[in-house]
């Protein structure tokens, strides 16, 4: 798909050019494949050309809203990221008691077309990029309906469940809209609540307060709010607690004074890493892809106290100043 895309890559974007300053483009359609880790979930990958005009597209609005963005959200943001979030998370446990975190039920399926297009719509002016947005967000409708049924909202009667929504996991503008959707909870957290310690990745957040009857106020208002929007909270997770018990936080396990690994994390980089040792050992994969593998994971932990964990997970391997061996004993 991409070397055909490449191949005459100079007519191929003229004639998507024409096809947009028309009006007469079309997303294509969908392949779709299942993911099982870190859980099950359905991964929907557009056309190469298609995805030339994803980027497109954030690159011409993306400043109109990153300016609005508040600090605090760390999702698919440049300078932002899961390990700055994590840090910026311990900051706060370290200057309040208690915490309450929150995520919400199948975000990217449960997102409401038109809802979304109504917060877009309020920054971009523009009539024909408004228009290719609304092809795209067609081109997702009801693309995760099997995976997930949504909940009938105060007012809604059976035709509500007609209404369009979806965004495909693995799309740049899914991404992208996940955000500019969900700033409205972000104002509201900040500037209504009068929260001062919020943070949110995709559609994980946490509050930080001095007391546990704050943030129960502030949870309730949350699940009033996020309503109005046509999303859910897991209520069951919602719970206020004392940052001294730890804060599960994107796959790590966070303390005002050190930071732990997600026990399931640890248990799926031990199988992972295992899998590529094998692989490396009967030749399907090269030293370098597997070294990759144990390097990429070894990034991703030291942000947390895992001197002794990355012992015990490697300690099949023997390091030396040249390479990597296996240690049969």
């Amino acid at each position: 798909m991409v070397a055909r895309f490449e191949d005459g890559v100079a007519d191929h974007l003229l004639e998507l050019q024409a096809e947009l300053a028309t009006g007469s483009y079309r997303p294509g359609p969908y392949k779709h494949f299942t993911i099982e880790e870190p859980k099950r979930r359905l991964i929907s990958a557009a056309p190469f050309r298609d995805r030339v005009v994803h980027h497109a597209l954030c690159n011409l609005i993306e400043p109109l809203f990153e300016s609005r963005f508040i600090p605090d959200s760390y999702a698919n943001r440049l300078g932002k990221g899961t390990h700055r979030a994590v840090a910026r998370c311990q900051a706060f446990s370290r200057s309040y008691p208690y915490v309450l975190r929150l995520d919400i039920v199948k975000h990217f399926p449960s997102i409401d077309h038109q809802i979304l297009s109504d917060n877009l719509s309020r920054v971009v002016a523009d009539g024909q990029t408004l228009a290719l947005i609304g092809k795209i967000l067609a081109s997702g409708d009801g693309i995760a309906d099997q995976d997930y049924r949504p909940p009938l909202f105060k007012g809604d009667d059976l035709l509500a469940w007609c209404r369009p929504r979806g965004l495909p996991i693995g799309n740049l503008t899914s991404q992208f809209w996940s955000n500019c959707h969900l700033h409205p909870l972000d104002l509201f957290v900040k500037r209504e609540l009068g929260c001062k310690a919020y943070l949110r990745y995709v559609d994980d957040f946490a509050l930080f307060a001095d007391n546990k009857t704050t943030l129960g106020e502030w949870r309730q208002r949350i699940i009033e709010r996020l309503a109005a929007m046509r999303l859910c909270v897991h209520e069951s997770k919602a719970q206020v607690l004392p940052v001294r018990c730890g804060i599960p936080w994107l796959g790590f396990v966070v303390y005002p004074t050190h930071r732990r690994v997600k026990a399931r994390k640890v248990v799926e980089a031990t199988r992972c890493l295992g899998e590529r040792y094998d692989a490396w050992r009967c030749g399907s994969i090269s030293f370098g892809e597997f070294d990759a593998s144990v390097q990429g994971w070894i990034n991703h932990v030291r942000y947390a106290d895992t001197w002794g964990l990355r012992t015990h997970v490697l300690k099949k391997f023997v390091w030396s100043k040249c390479s990597w061996a296996f240690n049969v004993n």
